[in-house]
């Protein structure tokens, strides 16, 4: 008469603890990378801005604006009204903040320590406010129908840094790594 055992034998109690060993040896490296992604998606957020603030001007056939606060770590998306800008009064209404103002802060933990460390636009360093007019043409002022020569907004985190490019005309949105892994 044969008893059954209802135990686990030696090797099968290597081969769950080596299967364990395996998934925490591809878990754990993954796991420094958060701060790298969070980057990434403070990039892929102003790029998503940018867009909107682009289709957002042609569909409702107004110029719409990005001003860009650096030493806050902040933009704004703005409805210009007339041909002057005023980001106090011009806000968009973002529904997902409580104040009901469209305002990004890059300070915000989840950007995991991103920096907007420079804003180009139109050749000038102090020039920080990135213009669509009513067909996403990027412009130099909202006074004026002139087409921009583009701009570059520079982020950096962790131990990377990247260009957001806007071109001239097109208003397209490209992004490449300055440096970093």
């Amino acid at each position: 008469m044969t008893r059954s055992s209802r135990a686990f034998t030696l090797i099968e109690m290597l081969i769950v603890i080596a299967l364990l060993g395996l998934a925490g040896a591809l878990v754990i490296p993954s796991m420094n990378s958060v701060g790298a992604l969070r980057v990434q998606g403070a990039l892929r957020t102003v790029v998503s801005d940018i867009t909107l603030a682009q289709s957002d001007a042609i569909a409702f056939q107004e110029k719409r604006a990005m001003v860009f606060d650096v030493p806050n770590n902040s933009y704004r998306l703005l409805a210009v009204n007339g041909s002057a800008i005023d980001p106090d009064t011009q806000t968009m209404f973002d529904p997902t903040k409580s104040d009901g103002r469209y305002i990004v802060s890059l300070a915000n933990p989840n950007f995991g320590g991103s920096r907007i460390t420079g804003v180009r636009m139109n050749g000038s360093n102090t020039n920080t406010t990135l213009i669509f007019d009513d067909m996403g043409t990027p412009i130099i002022d909202a006074g004026s129908d002139q087409t921009s020569s583009g701009g570059v907004i520079s982020i950096a985190g962790m131990d990377s840094a990247w260009d957001i490019i806007i071109d001239p005309f097109t208003g397209r949105v490209s992004v490449r790594r300055t440096a970093g892994n």
